[in-house]
Order: structure tokens, then sequence, then C-alpha cells
């Protein structure tokens, strides 16, 4: 009798971190495949852009800048 227990208890350990695994993978799957999918965010560099073709910001502070974003 006492064997059966010990492996229900083994069997059980076993299950539990089968599905953590499975969940952890699907978790890391679907982060990174959001990450595949986004779109670089460089709204900051496209603002900068705007500004200096509007006029607002000369050259040098447009590639001082620039160079600060990247």
């Amino acid at each position: 009798m006492w064997m059966w227990g010990a492996w229900g208890v083994g069997m059980m350990l076993i299950m539990l971190i089968f599905w953590a695994i499975v969940i952890a993978l699907v978790v890391y799957g679907i982060g990174w495949f959001t990450r595949l999918h986004r779109q670089p965010d460089d709204t900051a560099l496209e603002i900068l852009r705007q500004r200096y073709v509007k006029g607002e910001i000369g050259t040098d502070e447009f590639e001082e800048k620039k160079r600060v974003l990247r």
C-alpha cells in the first residue's frame, strides 16, 4: 500500500512539472510572436524629423538629437 502512495505523489509531481513547462512555453511563444510582429517605435524620431522640416530646429540641433535618440 505504501508503494502506491509514493508512486501517486511522484506521478502528480511529474504531471505538475510537465504542465508548468507547457504553460511556460505557451507564454514565451506568445511573447515571441507579438515581439516579432510589432512595428519599431520611433515616434520621437518622427517628431524630430517633422520639427526639422517645419524649420523649428536647425541642422546641427537635428543631427545632435538624432544621434542621441539612436
